[in-house]
């Protein structure tokens, strides 16, 4: 399989090494990007073992909380002028006020509309993700919108109970900047820990480890692997000594949602 600058390109924003690793990486594994990127990891080269490749359209993320619904919707398109046109600001508006008052799936009613504006703004525009939150009777819904040039690129819902209306922000905010993947170490599927430990096992050989301390060390990393991933053993973004679990209490984080822009 051959491969591109582009590819190398993207391959180095995702995985963090510099561009002849790169290059090195998919010519070890035929232009396979994936590939790539393990190997990248195994040999010590990536700059971080939870970067993810993202989505790099423009567009906005659209929030809106109307009592005990909440709702996230995400609108893309190809530049950041049209991302910050009239237009396109009122359609995401639009979808998100409608998914409040009907749900995910009544985005297919725009979809008149949302032609109309391809053709108006002469670019390439869809629908991304679409979240929406009815929290139960007592339950407190969060949320965060990180702005960039007056738009939203980083939405973040979150129900808890037990909790205060500042607690729940704070905590969205923290998700904004942390990006969890899972809420607790039991929601992280068995295939991913086993993915991980096999990857961290040769990253610790690499390393030149001893064989009889391979198995602590893995361990260990797998430990920091959960705080990576998993909400409530994130350390907190604004007190680093305490976990997310530590900072809520005996507060309880039911869900969250996290939608982004790039």
């Amino acid at each position: 399989m051959s491969f591109t600058a582009k590819d190398v390109q993207a391959l180095r924003q995702s995985s963090g090494a510099g561009m002849m690793d790169c290059k090195k990486a998919l010519e070890e594994n035929g232009g396979d990007i994936e590939a790539a990127k393990q190997w990248l990891r195994e040999k010590g080269l990536a700059a971080s073992a939870k970067r993810d490749d993202r989505d790099s359209a423009q567009g906005i993320v659209a929030l809106q909380i109307k009592g005990n619904v909440g709702a996230i919707v995400k609108l893309k398109c190809e530049t950041d002028f049209v991302a910050a046109s009239e237009h396109f600001l009122a359609e995401s508006t639009a979808l998100v006020e409608l998914v409040i008052a009907k749900g995910e799936a009544a985005v297919a009613e725009r979809s008149a509309q949302l032609e109309d504006l391809k053709i108006l703004l002469k670019e390439k525009i869809e629908l991304g993700d679409v979240v929406r939150f009815e929290a139960a009777s007592g339950n407190i819904l969060g949320s965060y919108s990180h702005l960039q040039g007056g738009r939203g690129i980083n939405g973040v819902l979150i129900e808890m109970s037990g909790a205060t209306e500042e607690l729940a922000h704070d905590i969205a905010v923290h998700v904004a900047f942390a990006r969890p993947k899972y809420l607790t170490m039991k929601d992280v599927p068995d295939s991913v820990v086993a993915a991980e430990r096999a990857t961290l096992e040769v990253v610790t050989r690499n390393e030149g480890k001893p064989e009889q301390a391979i198995g602590k060390i893995v361990d260990g990393r797998i430990t920091g692997f959960y705080k990576d991933i998993c909400l409530l053993e994130q350390p907190y973004a604004k007190d680093d000594k305490q976990s997310v679990a530590q900072i809520i209490g005996s507060a309880k984080i039911i869900r969250f949602a996290q939608v982004e822009i790039g």
